[in-house]
């Protein structure tokens, strides 16, 4: 479950009296979500039916077995969210079997040589996930796995082992599906890419690695039907920080298994929110670790940061003689006291508890920040679902392939 404290570290930054001009706009914003245009995000079918679901476990199962490993190729939104999950919910220092490996990120020269050289005499099996079939990044991931894997395996044995995740009828990976009969599923439309982890852009990587999808659903489950209020507190608190000039939010964590949750927290934000001249710039911080480094700024630099602190109260822990405490204790205490220190100093905080790191609080967490996006983008009143930036570096990008 998730508890949250948004007053304790944010008493001295923001007065009661602040919210009272959201009142009315954060009333019609939940109307949306409860019997408006954004109802269907009320809705955990809306991310993946009951038959794409028993889809994804069938076929998941199936990879497991037949793989050493897993090649995840996607950008930005279609392999973010899964990587994020699985870092999570994974061992540090122990690979899953089978490995997972997401390509299509970069056009790193030096990658791509050193993973055709580690995949070449391994069974692989790939998942190739772009809504259109002809973003760059992917698309050079898919035809270099693509032409290693045609020399190992036949054809029949290639339908066997590409699988591809696309819009449901256009584009140039449905053309190949339809082609080629490989296993497809299917990026909603109404859900966007960086959105897009609890649909099978994100739950079938997720599912072959182990992790169960049913609880993470029901995490995200419990969010919608309890957490749409707090995920309103919390966007209104980041506008009332923002309209303080506080444009910069580090999304802080004690945890090294969450660090790609939070680089999937720094896309969800800054994507759906960074446009028109607008916006909160996230960043993450890593703890204690980074507290011997950018926390220095924090504490004494320019006023323009607050944090957002995931902690897991909870947790596997060792019991530290010296101290006369267990080391989760530990960790916990710093978690408060840090931010005692910051609130003290130059840097009002909010916290996020998890009371242990699971499938089901993971769930719940994606679902809470998903609400707030869309609620921070209305209230900045911004498109939250847009990116029209990014089209730009594709067009130049584009143009100088074709000199």
């Amino acid at each position: 479950m998730l508890n949250f404290d948004f007053k304790t570290y944010n008493s001295g930054y923001i007065s009661s009296d602040e919210f009272v001009p959201y009142s009315s706009k954060n009333a019609e914003i939940k109307e949306r979500f409860l019997n408006g245009d954004l109802a269907h995000w009320m809705n955990i079918n809306t991310y993946v039916s009951s038959d794409e679901l028993n889809k994804i476990k069938e076929v998941s199962q199936t990879v497991r077995e037949i793989c050493d490993v897993f090649i995840v190729i996607g950008i930005g939104g279609s392999y973010m969210g899964s990587q994020a999950v699985i870092s999570a919910l994974s061992p540090l220092y122990q690979k899953r079997k089978p490995e997972v490996i997401f390509l299509g990120k970069n056009i790193n020269p030096n990658e791509y040589v050193e993973v055709l050289d580690y995949i070449k005499d391994k069974n692989i099996v790939v998942n190739v996930i772009s809504k259109s079939g002809t973003t760059l990044e992917p698309s050079i991931a898919f035809d270099l796995v693509k032409e290693l894997m045609q020399k190992k395996y036949s054809e029949e044995e290639l339908c066997k082992r590409i699988i591809v995740t696309t819009d449901i009828k256009e584009g140039t990976l449905r053309k190949e599906v339809e082609d080629k009969g490989y296993t497809s599923f299917v990026v909603p439309t109404i859900v966007g890419g960086r959105y897009s982890v609890l649909t099978p852009v994100g739950l079938l990587p997720i599912a072959v690695m182990g992790i169960d999808i049913d609880k993470l659903l029901l995490g995200a489950k419990k969010s919608i039907e309890s957490h749409l209020d707090d995920a309103i507190n919390y966007a209104t608190i980041r506008d009332i920080l923002y309209n303080h000039k506080r444009i910069v939010e580090s999304f802080t964590i004690y945890d090294e298994k969450l660090h790609y949750f939070g680089e999937w927290l720094k896309q969800l934000f800054a994507e759906s929110h960074g446009k028109e001249n607008k916006g909160i710039l996230p960043i993450t911080n890593i703890n204690t670790r980074d507290l011997h480094s950018f926390g220095q700024y924090l504490q004494e630099g320019k006023d323009v940061i607050f944090e957002t602190v995931i902690g897991v109260s909870s947790n596997v822990t060792i019991y530290i003689e010296k101290y006369h405490k267990d080391l989760n204790a530990i960790n916990n205490m710093a978690i408060e006291k840090v931010c005692e220190a910051h609130s003290n100093g130059h840097t009002p905080s909010s916290i996020i508890w998890l009371d242990k790191l699971d499938e089901e609080n993971i769930g719940e967490l994606i679902q809470f920040f998903i609400f707030a996006a869309i609620i921070g983008g209305l209230q900045l009143g911004i498109n939250p679902f847009d990116q029209p930036g990014v089209q730009e570096y594709k067009r130049l990008i584009n143009a100088g392939l074709q000199n």
